[in-house]
């Protein structure tokens, strides 16, 4: 498990962005929405954005956490989608 300091910095619950940056994907929306869905079931409609050369996909996805250790295992899942480069 991650070791953050996300319950000194926030009220849970609380609306969190998740931006998720992986080799470009027609698949990397829906992945990144199906491992929310495991921890915070919900209507999702993430953001996409293609890099300038396509290489990559940018995606943006609004959680409602209600934990630290919720966070924490969403840092931790959505970077073990295969072609994701880096969680922010």
């Amino acid at each position: 498990m991650l070791d953050t300091k996300f319950d000194e910095l926030m009220d849970f619950p609380n609306s969190f962005p998740f931006k998720v940056v992986g080799d470009a994907s027609e698949t990397l929306a829906d992945s990144v929405v199906a491992v929310v869905q495991q921890h915070v079931p919900g209507d999702y409609i993430p953001s996409t954005k293609v890099s300038s050369k396509g290489t990559y996909n940018s995606i943006t996805i609004r959680v409602t956490v209600q934990s630290k250790e919720q966070v924490e295992t969403l840092y931790t899942e959505l970077a073990a989608i295969e072609g994701v480069k880096r969680v922010l």
